[in-house]
């Protein structure tokens, strides 16, 4: 079990925070929604309003698509940052149309919004928002460094501004069903893979030259994932309020 735990805690990390970061998205988004169509009554506006809040984290979402298709010679159509409702009740904030192309590739194209929203996420939150220094504190259970750390942080003239930016791209970051529509595929071949190395004798190899670089890339993915899941939460809360608060004053309860 411990050489289990030494060669795929990355994994388990990941899974870990990335269920509590899914629940935590839906439940603001939602909490934002209500907000929005509490003060507007009118779905459209609400709409028009939840799409502008994340723009900027569409936007990269999008242009990920966009650019990697461009470098990995795949064609492009439409590009839209307009906010659409779809047929299952879902709101879609942009698109950008691919061509289909091989499984690799597509595979590629589709996780490029996590992959640049996350190395955003860490440069935000490691340089800027200094979460990692706090998280220390907080571990090591000096509340006082915490709180003056945390005090320090918030002053900083520029502090909302990367704060804002980290939620609406980690909002946004997460690839859609269509994004995630060759990964299946390639999972099972890679598992395929894997079986037939081991299978081969290899095993040994395996963990050593290539375990260890899919469980630090695995960990990165959960640092990333932790460091949204604490961005909603800190967010999640006041929303929470102020959706009950404005639900009271006008008297309006949302089904």
């Amino acid at each position: 079990m411990e050489q289990f735990l030494l060669h795929f805690d990355g994994f388990l990390l990941c899974v870990l925070l990335l269920l509590p970061l899914l629940l935590l998205q839906r439940w603001l988004h939602r909490e934002i929604q209500s907000i929005f169509l509490l003060i507007t009554r009118r779905v459209e506006i609400s709409y028009v309003m939840f799409s502008v809040l994340f723009l900027p984290g569409v936007f990269l979402h999008e242009m990920s698509h966009y650019v990697l298709a461009r470098l990995l010679g795949v064609r492009t159509g439409r590009f839209s940052l307009l906010p659409r409702p779809l047929e299952n009740g879902r709101l879609q904030l942009g698109y950008v149309e691919t061509s289909s192309t091989d499984l690799i590739r597509d595979a590629l194209i589709g996780a490029a919004p996590l992959l640049t929203g996350g190395a955003f996420v860490i440069y935000a939150g490691f340089y800027h928002l200094k979460l990692q220094l706090l998280w220390n504190s907080l571990v090591g259970g000096e509340m006082a460094g915490f709180l003056e750390g945390f005090t320090r942080v918030v002053k900083e003239p520029d502090f909302w501004v990367w704060f804002y930016l980290t939620f609406a791209v980690s909002s946004t970051m997460l690839p859609s069903a269509s994004d995630r529509r060759a990964w299946r595929p390639l999972a099972l071949i890679c598992l395929f893979l894997i079986g037939l190395i081991l299978l081969a004798g290899a095993g040994a190899w395996f963990m050593a030259h290539l375990a260890p670089l899919v469980n630090e890339a695995m960990r990165t993915a959960a640092m990333v994932f932790g460091i949204s899941a604490a961005v909603h939460l800190a967010l999640g809360l006041p929303a929470w309020g102020i959706r009950k608060g404005l639900s009271k004053i006008l008297g309006l309860k949302l089904v």
